[in-house]
């Protein structure tokens, strides 16, 4: 099973979006364990939404698709304005 999932940073106001087979992992590597890379400069991340699918390829196109923007204008609409602040 694999994990499409959005992030949000609240302090920031960014997005940011992936794949896992272990969200879980992958969520505590985004907040806490990660050294390196563009998520660590705008901690901490909350998971606003999430999608499973059964396989890789699955995954990677809608992972594609929400990258478009007119999913991240999707995205902002949906669940970003929507968030009890």
């Amino acid at each position: 099973m694999y994990t499409v999932y959005i992030l949000y940073s609240l302090q920031h106001r960014k997005i940011y979006i992936g794949f896992t087979t272990d969200i879980a992992a992958r969520f505590l590597s985004h907040n806490q364990l990660g050294k390196k890379g563009w998520t660590i400069k705008y901690r901490p991340w909350q998971i606003i939404h999430t999608e499973v699918f059964n396989t890789k390829q699955q995954a990677l196109l809608r992972e594609k698709a929400l990258k478009t923007g007119r999913d991240r204008e999707w995205i902002w609409d949906e669940f970003i304005a929507n968030l009890q602040l």
